[in-house]
């Protein structure tokens, strides 16, 4: 194996994007809820093309779940067109989801502290861990506008480190590996 360097051009590219990505998470990290707001656009539009495949694959492409395929297609364009219609609403029902299943995680990990086979330091640990699970679970269903802003921090956060790491790459000029074979 022998080692060069990326192409200029692709390093350019690292170094673009990456910035292009560190300018998106900050804008995310000042608007987080409506980072937040804007995925559920987006996974709604998704959403939306993939029911629209599904009529068409359940009508195009008989089979023998013909209607079963169509009838669900339907049912994702309707929660999709709704999602889209109302994307305040569907965050706060998304972030209300987010919160039960906070709760059942940190419910779960109080009873696993109490009476699993942790002991000392690891007991308490998982107890406390599931003491503010059961704390930021109140405090999203209490406040759906919270509950998205954490997320929407969240998610600027992973791409300010995701740009971070693009532009690093590119600066470093990371080495790729090449086989010397034939």
């Amino acid at each position: 194996m022998s080692n060069r360097k990326s192409p200029g051009w692709l390093r350019g590219a690292q170094i673009g994007l990456g910035i292009l990505t560190i300018i998106l998470s900050i804008v995310a990290l000042s608007l987080p809820a409506f980072t937040f707001i804007s995925v559920i656009i987006i996974v709604a539009i998704v959403l939306f093309f993939v029911g629209l495949e599904k009529i068409i694959t359940g009508i195009f492409l008989p089979a023998k779940h013909m209607w079963a395929t169509v009838g669900l297609g339907i049912l994702v364009l309707i929660f999709a067109s709704l999602a889209m219609a109302f994307p305040v609403a569907t965050t706060f029902v998304v972030v209300f989801f987010i919160g039960i299943a906070l709760l059942f995680n940190g419910i779960a990990r109080v009873v696993e502290g109490i009476s699993g086979a942790h002991s000392g330091w690891s007991r308490m640990f998982l107890i406390g861990v599931g003491i503010l699970a059961i704390i930021l679970s109140f405090a999203v269903m209490a406040s759906p506008a919270f509950g998205a802003a954490i997320a929407g921090v969240i998610i600027a956060v992973a791409l300010l480190i995701t740009g971070i790491q693009m532009v690093s790459s590119g600066l470093s000029g990371r080495r790729l590996e090449v086989s010397a074979d034939k």
